[in-house]
C-alpha cells in the first residue's frame, strides 16, 4: 500500500494556502467551502500550494518545490542570471507544504489552468534536473531539484482546464488579420472582461518578458515548453477540460450564459469565432473554437505530440494522458465557480478514489 499526498497548484492570479486571501475564499471550492479540508474528511492527504500567481511556468515549479521539500527557493544560478531576477526567494524550512519530503515520499501533482504547466515541469526536474543550471553553478551551490533523480517520488499529474498547447485567448489580439472590435458583445460583459483584464494584468518588473505566465500561455511558446518535457513512464497522466460553449449552425461557438461566468463572456464570443495564425506559423482552425472561456478544449485536454487516450476505468496506464470526459463548466468550474457557482466536490471525489486505487489495490 502506497501513502499518497496530493498537491493542488492553482493558476494565474490564484492562491493558496500561503496566502491569507484562502481563509477568506478558498481557490479550491470557493463558496462551497475549502476543497482540501472536505478531501481531508474523506481520508485524503491534500494541500494547496500557493506559488507566484503571475509567474513563469519554471519559477513556480522552483517555488513549489521549496514548499514541498522545505527549503529556500532557488530559482537556478543560469536561470536567474538570464532573466534578471533574483536567485533566491521565500525560506519554507519552518513551514513545509508537507511533514516529509524523502525516498519514501509519494505525491500526485494536481494543476489547474496554468497550474497544469508547472506539475508538468516540477515532474520534468524531479525527474531529470536542469542541465543549464549543472554546467553553470557549482556542485556545492546547486539546488538538489536540478539535480533531478526524484521522479520516483510523482506517482500521478492531472491537469484540470489547463492551456496545456497554449489559448486562443491570447494569441488572437496578436494577429493584425483579425478584428476583435467587428465582433458584437453586450456592453455588460466588454465591462466584466476589463476587470478580469485589469486582475491578470503583469505589472511591469525588471524581469525579463519571457519570464511571465503570460508568455508562456501563448501557443507558439506553449508547443516550445512541450517540446522540452515528455510523459515518465512510471507515472499516471490524468486530464480534463472544460467546455461551456455551444455550437452554432454556422460553425461558430458561443458561450452557454448559463454556464459561462460574465467576465468569461467576451473571451468566450471571441475564441468562437477565431481562425487565424501564430506568430510562429502554427494554424489555428475551427477545431479550437470550443472553449471554457479562456482555455480551448482542444488544448486542455493534452499535449498534441503525447500519448493519449480517452480515459477508460478498466484501462488506465501509466506514461500516457488518460483524458477524462470534458467537465461541463466554464473555466472556473472545477473551483467551483465565481457568481456561476457550481459543486466540484464529486468530481475530485471520484477523480482521488481512482488514483488512489492504482496505488491500493
Amino acid at each position: 500500500m502506497t501513502y499518497l499526498q496530493y498537491i493542488f497548484c492553482h493558476g494565474l492570479s490564484g492562491w493558496g494556502e500561503y496566502d491569507r486571501q484562502y481563509k477568506r475564499i478558498p481557490y479550491w471550492g470557493m463558496r462551497n467551502g475549502d476543497l482540501m479540508e472536505h478531501l481531508r474528511s474523506l481520508g485524503y492527504d491534500c494541500h494547496a500550494a500557493s506559488v507566484a500567481p503571475k509567474g513563469s511556468a519554471w519559477d513556480r515549479a522552483c517555488e513549489l518545490y521549496a514548499q514541498l521539500s522545505g527549503t529556500v527557493v532557488d530559482y537556478g544560478r543560469a536561470h536567474s542570471l538570464a532573466m534578471g531576477h533574483d536567485r533566491y526567494g521565500k525560506d519554507f524550512s519552518r513551514n513545509p507544504l508537507i511533514s516529509e519530503w524523502n525516498a519514501d515520499t509519494r505525491i500526485v501533482l494536481l494543476g489547474h489552468s496554468f497550474g497544469g504547466a508547472t506539475v508538468r515541469l516540477l515532474a520534468q526536474l524531479l525527474t531529470e534536473g536542469g542541465e543549464a543550471e549543472r554546467q553553470n553553478t557549482h556542485p556545492l551551490d546547486i539546488s538538489p531539484l536540478f539535480l533531478g533523480g526524484m521522479g520516483q517520488r510523482i506517482a500521478a499529474v492531472v491537469t484540470l482546464a489547463a492551456p496545456t498547447n497554449g489559448t486562443v485567448s491570447y494569441d488572437m489580439y496578436m494577429d493584425p488579420d483579425f478584428h476583435p472590435e467587428e465582433i458584437r458583445v453586450p456592453a455588460k460583459y466588454e465591462m466584466l472582461s476589463k476587470l478580469m483584464k485589469g486582475s491578470t494584468k503583469v505589472k511591469k518588473t525588471d524581469r525579463s518578458p519571457d519570464d511571465a505566465a503570460d508568455y508562456d500561455m501563448t501557443i507558439d511558446h506553449a508547443a516550445a515548453l512541450n517540446s522540452r518535457m515528455h510523459l515518465l513512464n512510471h507515472v499516471y497522466y490524468f486530464s480534463a477540460a472544460c467546455c461551456s460553449t455551444i455550437r452554432r449552425e454556422d460553425g461558430t461557438y458561443v458561450p452557454d450564459l448559463q454556464k459561462t461566468e460574465g467576465m468569461f463572456v467576451r473571451t468566450s464570443t471571441l475564441m468562437g469565432q477565431y481562425l487565424g495564425k501564430t506568430q510562429g506559423g502554427i494554424e489555428i482552425g475551427k477545431e479550437w473554437r470550443p472553449n471554457d472561456g479562456l482555455v480551448n478544449v482542444i488544448s486542455a485536454r493534452a499535449p498534441f505530440n503525447d500519448p493519449q487516450k480517452p480515459f477508460d476505468a478498466g484501462d488506465i496506464r501509466p506514461g500516457i494522458w488518460n483524458v477524462l470526459p470534458d467537465y461541463d463548466g466554464d473555466h472556473g468550474s472545477l473551483q467551483g465557480g465565481f457568481a456561476v457557482r457550481h459543486d466540484p466536490r464529486p468530481f475530485y471525489e471520484e477523480l482521488l478514489l481512482i488514483i488512489d486505487r492504482l496505488f491500493t489495490e
